[in-house]
């Protein structure tokens, strides 16, 4: 239930006054304000593995992140969007960016506004279009990169990467997922080229209450409760 008494659908997170809606992308949608929301692109993680002696891996990551990015924008068309930070792998990835990847990054700020959450793999300005922030707070709703587990406030977040895991008729599922708690949201990793960290590890347990619902995300938004997990 939210504030006003009525019944949220699976997919429908319900923080503060305002009603959010997780996309089956990992992008997390607000409505009323049009504002849309990703975190944890990691854009050039391809390109820093490599430059650092690492796995190859193919090198379109970068393209395969934006295209759902862009898809999101197209369908939703958001007047702000939100990154929560580590939008890039690091600041040299950033500062490599192919002539065509930054032509797409302006055009998606066309129309609306872009704010760049700073986050631990990011933690600089970067030369592209949009305000740089370590926080941002809109209708009392804080946007950062890492949860503060010290604080109280409505808080949207990234960082951790959440998926869950469930057995369906013997088979094992591992999803990026949603993790909502109390008067926080983790969003997954939106990012082709990220892992994932399982909400049942002590990292993200530690913020888990009785009302803890897991979103996970794919063809359609699927909701738990923390206590159905594997």
């Amino acid at each position: 239930m939210n504030r006003s008494g009525t019944s949220l659908a699976p997919h429908q997170i319900a923080l503060s006054d305002a009603t959010l809606e997780a996309q089956p992308s990992g992008a997390l949608w607000w409505p009323e304000r049009k504002v849309l929301i990703v975190a944890d692109l990691h854009l050039g993680k391809a390109e820093r593995m490599a430059r650092e002696g690492g796995t190859l891996l193919p090198p379109y990551e970068t393209a395969e992140t934006l295209d759902r990015l862009d898809a999101e924008v197209g369908r939703l068309r958001p007047r702000l969007v939100i990154s929560l930070g580590d939008s890039f792998d690091d600041l040299a990835s950033a500062a490599s960016l192919g002539e065509e990847i930054v032509l797409r990054l302006e055009r998606l700020s066309a129309g609306r506004r872009l704010i760049w959450i700073a986050g631990n793999h990011d933690p600089g300005p970067v030369n592209l279009p949009g305000s740089h922030l370590d926080v941002a707070v809109i209708g009392g709703v804080h946007f950062r990169h890492i949860a503060n587990p010290d604080r109280q406030d409505m808080e949207i977040s990234g960082h951790y990467h959440p998926k869950a895991r469930l057995t369906v008729q013997g088979r094992r599922i591992s999803r990026r997922c949603f993790f909502v708690s109390g008067n926080r949201v983790i969003l997954p990793a939106f990012g082709t080229y990220t892992g994932g960290l399982d909400v049942t590890d002590s990292a993200m347990a530690q913020f888990a209450g009785s009302d803890t619902r897991i979103l996970m995300t794919g063809k359609k938004i699927v909701a738990l409760s923390y206590r159905q997990l594997d």
